[in-house]
């Protein structure tokens, strides 16, 4: 196979975007000297489309490589629509948010982590104001399905050809779609990664944590209404995935149990009372039905 060496690895950053253009800018500006000749970055536009059009084309003058695309809503359409617009070949894929920033050098870090033949599919951490959101597994950790939650959507790494293998995202669950799952699509991406791949497992990369990217925190800039909202929707969809994917019944209970203490275990602004709406959302989830209000669809992380 020869000699791998950092630029042989070709990355692709898959961005689905309301069209927040001032939050792409930044995430672009981070980009800007990190990306190898071909790199590419697609953003997924949901909304704004003329607008995220016009931030990719500012961008390409300045010799960064991305275009813009469309799609309706959905985070997951919008990945699975993003990767599609791709070129043909390889890439080893990342999905960022919009509100997402590269550190100067980190590009470099994650190509390294990715580099050679054996990589298939891995994961790296994400920092908000408060610091990493997870802790990951040390390396040589067979991925399964207890640190499988460790992983956020935008710390996973997985080659092209595996995502189509196994159809990407559901476009089903996860923030905009239109049923009330609206997250763990990552999860249930890895899940079924290892279901159908179960070398998978053993092969996952666990990123070291000195690489990662920085973003914001879930509860970031809402108000009490809108973050309860936000958290019961959460918690419906990864109540969702524990019951479709068949976790132990006694372990849904006690995770399920669990959401009423979610506002002792986390930071302002989140409240002790706000582990209602992660316990509503938990049981929503887990048997498979909504209750007491509308389906509410989130679009936002």
């Amino acid at each position: 196979m020869g000699s791998w060496t950092i630029a042989d690895v070709n990355i692709a950053l898959v961005v689905t975007t309301l069209g927040r253009v001032e939050a792409l800018r930044t995430l672009l500006t981070s980009l800007e000297g990190q990306l190898a000749q071909q790199d590419r970055i697609v953003l997924v536009a949901q909304s704004n489309h003329d607008e995220v059009s016009a931030v990719a084309e500012q961008f390409v003058t300045r010799g960064v490589p991305v275009v813009a695309t469309r799609s309706e809503r959905g985070a997951s359409l919008g990945r699975n629509t993003g990767v599609a617009a791709l070129p043909s070949g390889e890439f080893v894929i990342n999905f960022p948010n919009d509100t997402t920033v590269f550190p100067a050098g980190m590009m470099d870090r994650i190509r390294v982590g990715v580099r050679g033949p054996s990589f298939v599919a891995g994961a790296f951490t994400s920092w908000d104001e408060r610091g990493p959101k997870t802790q990951l597994p040390p390396a040589g950790t067979p991925m399964d399905r207890w640190n499988v939650w460790a992983v956020i959507e935008i710390g996973i790494l997985m080659r092209r050809s595996l995502f189509e293998e196994i159809g990407g995202f559901d476009e089903a669950i996860g923030p905009g779609a239109s049923t009330p799952w609206q997250v763990a699509e990552g999860t249930d991406l890895l899940l079924r990664a290892v279901r159908d791949r179960p070398d998978v497992a053993h092969g996952f990369t666990w990123l070291p944590h000195g690489v990662y990217v920085e973003g914001i925190s879930t509860a970031f800039g809402l108000t009490t209404r809108e973050r309860r909202r936000k958290m019961r929707a959460y918690g419906r969809g990864t109540g969702r995935m524990i019951a479709v994917h068949r976790y132990p019944m006694w372990w849904r209970a006690a995770f399920t149990l669990a959401g009423l203490f979610y506002g002792f275990r986390n930071a302002a602004p989140v409240t002790i009372a706000d582990g209602w709406s992660m316990f509503a959302g938990r049981l929503e989830g887990a048997i498979g039905r909504t209750f007491g209000q509308h389906q509410l669809v989130s679009t936002t992380r």
